[in-house]
């Protein structure tokens, strides 16, 4: 069964191929990601992070969500020597780097909680997996083009483990780096595979930020394998990148 939602102003789908009706958890895993975006986002007046970036309350009044992801982004910030940033430039909280794949991380978390074997979480093309479709090696996870996002620059298998690609596709240059404070440079799409989704989320951001230094230096920082396309057109991989047959 496969359900398909619009969270976070974007399509989210899961695609369950254990047997039976699976709807109740879908749902809630798809309740884990509503309550992510009531809470995280910068355009809903009444979120957490809104009101703290109008200065109702300080870090002492902080969830323990929150304060969870604020730790999560300074640690990548710290490591990245601040290319990777959880503020804008007049210091409020910006923690879209950190947010969708901690989100979808947890979502993912439930469905295998209940039992659930066999199962892709796609959060808006950055994609966590368990096992394969029956019959198969593993999930196909197709890597868009930024030139042209209606084709496939590569596509990767992979059984257990996430994937996320951080660029300038729908958005134009919404990644800055946060050691210049001007849009990041050098690579136009960064892919990362990891164990889990809120790893590489945030290296992959973290990567498109730094440029072509942070294809190694992710190897470094929990990532399995990282893709990245260069400005000028080349590909440069690094680490355990699973592609499918014939797209190497």
């Amino acid at each position: 069964m496969r359900v398909v939602e619009t969270v976070m102003g974007i399509p989210m789908s899961i695609d369950i191929r254990d047997a039976g009706d699976h709807r109740d958890v879908a749902d809630r895993a798809f309740e884990v990601l509503r309550q992510a975006d009531r809470r995280f986002s910068t355009y809903r007046a009444d979120s957490e992070v809104s009101a703290a970036n109008r200065g109702e309350f300080g870090p002492e009044g902080f969830s323990a969500p929150l304060r969870e992801v604020i730790g999560i982004g300074q640690r990548a910030a710290d490591a990245s020597a601040g290319a990777f940033r959880i503020r804008t430039a007049e210091g409020l909280l910006d923690l879209d780097g950190v947010v969708k794949g901690w989100a979808a991380a947890n979502a993912a978390a439930v469905l295998a909680a209940d039992g659930l074997h066999d199962f892709c979480l796609n959060a808006g093309g950055d994609v966590v997996v368990s096992g394969a479709p029956e019959g198969a090696a593993g999930w196909n996870v197709g890597i868009r083009s930024p030139a042209h996002p209606s084709t496939m620059l590569t596509v990767l298998t992979l059984t257990d483990g996430a994937v996320a690609t951080s660029g300038a596709y729908e958005r134009g240059e919404h990644i800055v780096d946060g050691r210049t404070g001007r849009p990041a440079s050098g690579l136009v799409s960064a892919t990362v595979v990891a164990a889990d989704l809120t790893t590489a989320d945030v290296l992959a951001t973290a990567v498109f930020a730094l440029g072509r230094d942070g294809v190694e230096w992710a190897l470094a920082h929990g990532a399995r394998g990282v893709l990245g396309l260069t400005d000028d057109g080349a590909l440069v991989g690094a680490g355990d990148l699973p592609f499918a047959r014939g797209a190497e």
